[in-house]
């Protein structure tokens, strides 16, 4: 572990400028976890000189090894380190708040009773494009978790056969998901630790399976959101199949058309893109239910963090947690990739198919940004309703 012992344990600083300036990067922080985690570093290392660049790097590979949205427990991590416990509240709290305004706004606008035309056409638009953001989204998590697994043939075996199991996961068997990742997860540590004492590998088993939560209403939506908030490994993307199957499927909160527009928000909106939670959570239960999973989904990184914050870096040498997420990294890969599958087939019009081609061409091809696609997608589905295409 690379450290700078020799600063304080939290530099001075004001609770205020805590969250005035974790606020504005919540405001401002377009681009998804990228954006947010090269924000953060200038502000907190190269800024200010509050924390190491050493020391800011492992609490990026301690965050990446924990489930739920890497950026905001950084966020949380950060404020935690420059000012203690109330720092890392308000931190984490000014961060996310922004976004979470901006999108419930929109969510009314989207998910309202009669939206005007143009707006029909701007989320069937940007949710043509969503399938393409999934695929891209696996994409680019592949070679590092590839590398991660080793290169022996039984080890690109497992990791292909978790990928596999993932993708058929998310595109058949949807709430059920967050199981499959869970098991492939325990079926590396119990491969890496064969051997190992019984005791040892009990405790994994319990860690990684906490109890299900059943029921309906707003017992659902706290479990889905606690899905994603809790069990997401590798990434904010893995959201859309932990979330797709509970939102549209089971509980028939909204239509497949509304998730889409759902997801792309969370892309296109500043701050972490679980904020997605949040639409899923309005169109549940209104203005309260988007706040209630926003709170449920966010809670557990506020606790990952700061309840072992003093110990955060621990989490990257514990080999227990390295093998699950060797184990459960393919097979979340794999849920993003197959999550296009029900995403493609949730568009209902022959121009969303037009452009959720040029958006794969756009992302893939030429290279270009999530938000960029998702904007010219929305635009382009302004467009074609005023010309008097169907949405």
């Amino acid at each position: 572990m690379s450290k700078d012992t020799s600063r304080s344990s939290h530099a001075v600083v004001s609770l205020r400028k805590v969250a005035v300036d974790w606020g504005r990067i919540g405001l401002t922080g377009f681009g998804g976890p990228p954006a947010h985690l090269a924000l953060f570093r200038r502000l907190c290392v190269e800024d200010h000189d509050w924390i190491s660049g050493a020391e800011f790097e492992d609490a990026i590979a301690s965050a990446n090894l924990l489930p739920g949205p890497a950026s905001t427990q950084i966020a949380i991590f950060c404020g935690w380190r420059v000012r203690g416990l109330l720092g890392g509240l308000i931190g984490g709290v000014f961060f996310i708040l922004p976004g979470l305004v901006v999108i419930l706004a929109l969510a009314k606008v989207f998910l309202g009773g009669h939206p005007p035309r143009l707006v029909l056409g701007a989320a069937a638009g940007a949710g043509a494009a969503v399938p393409a953001v999934a695929l891209d989204a696996a994409l680019k998590l592949v070679p590092t978790s590839w590398t991660r697994i080793g290169s022996g043939l039984s080890q690109r075996a497992r990791w292909i056969g978790y990928a596999a199991l993932g993708g058929s996961a998310a595109a058949l068997v949807g709430p059920d998901l967050v199981l499959v990742l869970l098991a492939c997860g325990l079926a590396e540590v119990l491969v890496r630790n064969w051997g190992q004492p019984a005791q040892g590998q009990a405790r994994v088993v319990a860690a990684v399976f906490p109890p299900l939560v059943v029921g309906g209403g707003l017992v659902a939506l706290t479990w889905t959101a606690f899905k994603v908030g809790a069990l997401s490994y590798g990434g904010g993307f893995v959201i859309v199949p932990l979330m797709q199957g509970d939102a549209v499927s089971v509980h028939h909160w909204m239509t497949s058309g509304q998730f889409l527009t759902a997801v792309a928000l969370g892309q296109i909106t500043p701050g972490p893109v679980v904020q997605t939670v949040a639409v899923v959570g309005y169109a549940a239960a209104g203005l309260s239910g988007g706040i209630l999973a926003s709170i449920v989904a966010f809670a557990p990184s506020f606790v990952f963090v700061l309840g072992g914050a003093k110990r955060f870096y621990a989490v990257r040498g514990n080999r227990h947690a390295q093998a699950f997420l060797t184990g459960a990294g393919p097979a979340t890969i794999g849920a993003i990739a197959g999550s296009a599958i029900p995403l493609g087939l949730s568009l209902t019009h022959v121009w969303q198919g037009i452009v959720l081609a040029a958006a794969a061409l756009w992302l893939l091809g030429a290279r270009k940004g999530v938000v960029s696609t998702l904007l010219l997608a929305l635009l382009t589905g302004v467009v074609l309703t005023v010309l008097g295409l169907p949405t």
